[in-house]
Formats: C-alpha cells, structure tokens, sequence
C-alpha cells in the first residue's frame, strides 16, 4: 500500500486528538450527568469590535462563559436553530456537543464563530462541575507563564523623531514587551493607519514607490526599537501576490517576526508563491476555521506559524484540533485575541499551557484595547515580562466583574441578567 505524506498525516492527526479527548473523559467522568443545560444567551459590549459573550446556563446554578465571533443578534439566530442539540443535556458531554455542532450539513451549514463561543462556554463549565481549571482538562501545564506579544506603533513610521519617542514610551512600559506587530502599509506610508484595508475588500496593486516607504518605515522602526525588541508586519488579507511579494521583499531587511494574512484567507497556490518568493515568515488570517481550514496552509508547508482566533476558529476543542495537526510538522501555533474581552483572552491562556508547540498570545490588556481588563472582578491583571500567568481557578479561573458588564452592554442588545 502506497501511502502519501498527506496520508499519514490524515492517519495521524486521529492519535493527539485522541489523548487530550481520553484525558478529559478520565476526570470528567464521575461528573456526568449531574448537572443539565437549562438555557442559552447572548449579550453583545459596546467596547467589543468582533463578537458577543455566551453565557450558558444550568440546573445547578452554575454559568459557563464563552465568546463568539459574531455580534450577538446573529449568533442568537443561529444559536436558537442549536438550542435543541443542547438544552436539557449534560454539558460535560463537550465531543459530543462538538461533534453534533460542527458537522451539521446543508440546508443548515454549521456557523463556526458561533459554535466557538458556546464551546468556550462548555468547557468553562466543565471546569467550575469538576473544580479545575481549563489547562488542567486538557493535560497542561507545559508552561505557567505565557509568552504575550503586542501591537501598536507611531502615526507616522517615515518620523524618525516620532519613531525613537514611541520607542522610548515602549521600552519604559511596565509590560516589558519583546514583540510587536504593526500596520501593513498606511503607517509606513505616513498616512496615519494602521494595516487597515484602503477602500473596499483589497488594495490596489502597489507599485515601486509605495514598496520603498513601506521599507524606509520599518527600516526607522528597526532603528528606534534596536535588535532586542522583535518587529512584525500586519495585514487584512487585502494584497494580491504581487504586492504581498513586494512587501516582503521590503521588509525582509530589519528581520521581521512574521508577515500576517497579506494574501485572502481562503487557501490558493498564491501562497505557494510567495512562499517560494521569500524567507520571510508567514502566516496566514487569523479567522481560518477549524482542521479543514488549516490543513491545505500545513500539507502543502507554506507557513511559519499559524495564528487562529479561540473565537471564530472552533472554540477551545477547534483550537487544540488545529494545534495537534500543526504539531504534525513541528509548526508554532500563537493565538490571536487583540480586539476582544478577556474571556477570549483568557481562553487563549488556557490553550497556550496546554499546547505542547506554543508560540505567542496577542495581547489584549490596557489603553490600546480599551482597557477590557476591567471586566474582571478584583485585582486587574496584567502582563509583566511579556508574559501572563496562567488563570488559575476552576474553568476560565475568571470572576467577571458584572457592573462593568452592565454599564458596557451594547445599545439595542439588553441585560442577560
């Protein structure tokens, strides 16, 4: 028999997923059904770009908390045509749930930002039934302090002057941050955005000059930050490969950590050559979903590192799928959270001790994003080294706080109560 390398892939991919699924089962077990899912809701934030919280909730008075990537007067659409896969079953029964979630078929295709936020739910739950915390149902810790990495930048990166004081204003931070990640082209540009699309789904194709700012903007960036502090490019997947071929040709100079999603998020053969066209890292946008979504970027090696979202991804059981195969060929996995609430981010921790080829989290903490870390209850966390502990407590390990919630709950959507 004549296997192929995607074969053994594929044969492959069955055995992790396995292991930390067999895990869960083994303290899960003296759990089950004790406790049954009475209800379901939505509640959107005023301060939150990209999605909506779930809460879940039970007969024994315990909520499980999650976030989807999907405002939340959608995903309570999508979430009433699932309630009766849910409602009134055991919410420790998360491959089941996941499975009956995600492998729905035409007419109604499965939504997996909204299964995401429930998932995350789910296993939040499962934490506060059992009284451990995430990372602890999924076989970790591999590590207890999590690698963060940040974003940002001047207006105006063709500013020298401006560079060198942001620099400064970043080195002298309490975050002690190692790694950042910056606007693909406006920024560098001197025309005051960030990697935000220019007019429409895609930018037009750049040309010589524009490929030279860009340059002379990341070349004032290396200069202000020195070599100790890692420099990425970020993109919205609005480049053709021209284009995403010349900006890594123009960035290639000051070392960059990675290149983002600078070609569209759906797989083509694009990507094989701008793979082949430079040696700077890829990878790709943060909203692939799922195995399915990843698996054409690892079989066919055209990334560096992957980067997907908790809450459009597949949730927590996605994310640890998607990680397991990229483990398959040794490739990082770092978790995008920068415009969400600290469920999401704190999901992305418990993911981050439990994969064994962990990269980096994107940070969600402080001025830039809105100050979210004030939605938790007691202490406010923070990042320190560049790192941030892992949450301890049973689930999540998050006491939100609710009158924060209650004064942030977007207009038109109402209290969950």
């Amino acid at each position: 028999m004549n296997w192929t390398r995607r074969d053994l892939l594929r044969a492959a991919l069955a055995i992790p997923a396995a292991s930390f699924f067999g895990h869960y089962r083994a303290l899960a077990e003296s759990h089950a059904n004790a406790v049954k899912i009475t209800g379901i809701k939505t509640m959107g934030l005023d301060n939150l770009g990209d999605g909506c919280l779930i809460k879940i909730e039970t007969d024994a008075g315990l909520a499980g908390y999650g976030e989807a990537g999907i405002p939340s007067h959608a995903a309570r659409d999508r979430i009433e045509m699932m309630k009766g896969q849910l409602v009134g079953q055991d919410p420790l029964a998360i491959e089941r749930h996941f499975y009956m979630m995600a492998a729905t078929q035409y007419s109604f295709m499965a939504h997996i930002p909204t299964i995401s936020g429930i998932d995350i739910a789910l296993w939040d739950l499962a934490g506060k039934i059992t009284g451990l915390p995430i990372y602890r149902l999924l076989g970790g810790p591999l590590r207890t302090q999590i690698p963060v990495y940040s974003h940002g930048g001047p207006s105006n990166m063709l500013d020298k002057a401006e560079c060198r004081a942001w620099a400064e204003q970043v080195k002298a931070a309490p975050e002690g941050f190692k790694a950042f990640k910056f606007g693909g082209f406006g920024r560098a540009q001197g025309q005051g955005r960030g990697g935000g699309r220019a007019s429409g789904p895609f930018h037009a194709t750049m040309d010589g000059a524009e490929f030279r700012q860009v340059a002379k903007g990341y070349a004032n960036l290396r200069e202000a930050l020195g070599d100790d502090i890692d420099i990425a490019m970020h993109c919205t997947g609005e480049f053709d490969t021209r284009s995403a071929i010349g900006l890594c040709k123009a960035i290639e100079p000051i070392d960059p950590l990675w290149i983002e999603d600078p070609l569209t998020v759906r797989y083509s053969e694009a990507w094989l050559e701008l793979k082949r066209s430079t040696r700077v890292p890829l990878h790709p946008d943060v909203m692939v979903e799922m195995v399915e979504g990843f698996r054409p970027y690892l079989d066919n090696q055209v990334l560096d590192m992957i980067h997907p979202d908790v809450a459009y991804s597949g949730g927590i059981t996605g994310c640890r799928k998607i990680a397991d195969y990229a483990s398959l060929t040794r490739t990082p996995v770092g978790m995008h959270s920068g415009p969400c609430s600290m469920i999401r981010f704190y999901a992305s921790m418990h993911l981050g001790a439990s994969i064994q080829n962990f990269f980096k989290v994107e940070n969600a903490l402080g001025a830039f994003r809105g100050n979210k870390e004030k939605m938790v209850a007691g202490k406010e966390p923070a990042v320190r080294n560049a790192t941030f502990p892992v949450p301890e407590g049973p689930g999540l390990g998050l006491e939100l706080n609710q009158e924060w919630l209650k004064a942030h709950v977007a207009k038109g959507d109402e209290w969950w109560g």
